[in-house]
C-alpha cells in the first residue's frame, strides 16, 4: 500500500487545500509538457471544490478535463455529471478550459469503449490528476460491487482506456476508466466527506476482496501513491 491522509475539520477546509494541490500541479504540469489533464468524478461531494477550482490562477486554456465515469445519460439529465461539470467547474477562469464529456450518441455504454477512446485521445496522458470519490458501498469511479464487468474494469492486464458497467445496486448503465488508467496518474487524490464514508474507508484500508469494496482496489497498490483527502464534516 502506498497512500497518506489529509484530514480536515470540514469540508471547506479540505476544498481550500484541496484546490491549491490540484492548481500546483497543473501549473507544473503546463510549465513542463505544455499542458495538464485532469479527471473528476461526480456526485454533490466535489461541488463546492468545482466552484473553489474555478476562480483559482491556472492557464485553463491548456487543461483538458474530463470525468472519471459518467453515468449513461444525457448531457442535459439532472444525473449527467457532464452537467455538474459544466454548472460548477467550467465557470469564471475555468470557462477557458477543453472539457471532453465521457457520453457518446449511442444507445449504450457496451460497445463504445473503443469510439470514446477515441474521443479522450486528445487529452494529455498518463492523466496529471485524477480526483476520485467514494460511495457507502465502497464503490469508486464505477467499480460497483457485483458488477458483471467489474473484473474488467479492474483487470490490470486490461489496455484499454475505459470499461462499461452496469452496476446492480445504482441507476444507469455506465462508462469508467479502467483502474490501470486511473494508477497511470501522475497525482491520484481519493476526496471523501463524512463519518460514515471514514467507516467504510477503515474498512477498506483492512484486507479484503477488492469485489467487496472496490475502492480497495486504488488503496492496496503500489503503483502509483494515493493521497487521500479526509473530512470529518461538510
Amino acid at each position: 500500500m502506498s497512500y497518506n491522509i489529509n484530514s480536515f475539520e470540514t469540508n471547506a477546509h479540505l476544498v481550500e487545500s484541496l484546490s491549491e494541490d490540484i492548481a500546483a500541479h497543473l501549473r507544473d504540469a503546463i510549465k513542463s509538457r505544455g499542458g495538464a489533464s485532469l479527471a473528476v468524478s461526480g456526485g454533490s461531494t466535489p461541488i463546492s471544490l468545482f466552484k473553489q477550482l474555478s476562480i483559482l490562477d491556472v492557464p485553463w486554456d491548456k487543461v483538458w478535463i474530463t470525468l472519471v465515469d459518467e453515468r449513461w445519460v444525457n448531457a442535459d439529465h439532472a444525473d449527467s455529471n457532464a452537467r455538474l461539470v459544466q454548472q460548477h467547474l467550467l465557470t469564471n477562469r475555468a470557462v477557458y478550459a477543453h472539457f471532453i464529456p465521457m457520453k457518446l450518441d449511442s444507445d449504450s455504454p457496451f460497445g463504445s469503449e473503443k469510439a470514446l477512446e477515441a474521443l479522450l485521445a486528445p487529452l494529455p496522458k498518463p492523466f496529471d490528476v485524477i480526483i476520485l470519490g467514494m460511495g457507502g458501498d465502497g464503490h469508486t469511479a464505477s467499480f460497483f460491487p457485483g458488477a458483471e464487468t467489474l473484473g474488467i474494469a479492474l483487470d490490470m492486464e486490461n489496455p484499454a482506456l475505459c470499461a462499461a458497467v452496469q452496476p446492480l445496486t445504482a441507476p444507469h448503465d455506465r462508462m469508467t476508466l479502467t483502474l490501470k488508467t486511473l494508477l497511470q496518474a501522475r497525482h491520484l487524490v481519493l476526496h471523501i466527506v463524512g463519518d460514515s464514508k471514514w467507516q467504510v474507508l477503515q474498512e477498506a484500508i483492512e484486507d479484503g476482496p477488492a469485489e467487496i469494496l472496490p475502492v480497495r482496489a486504488v488503496i492496496h497498490q503500489k503503483q502509483s501513491p494515493l493521497t487521500i483527502f479526509y473530512a470529518a464534516q461538510e
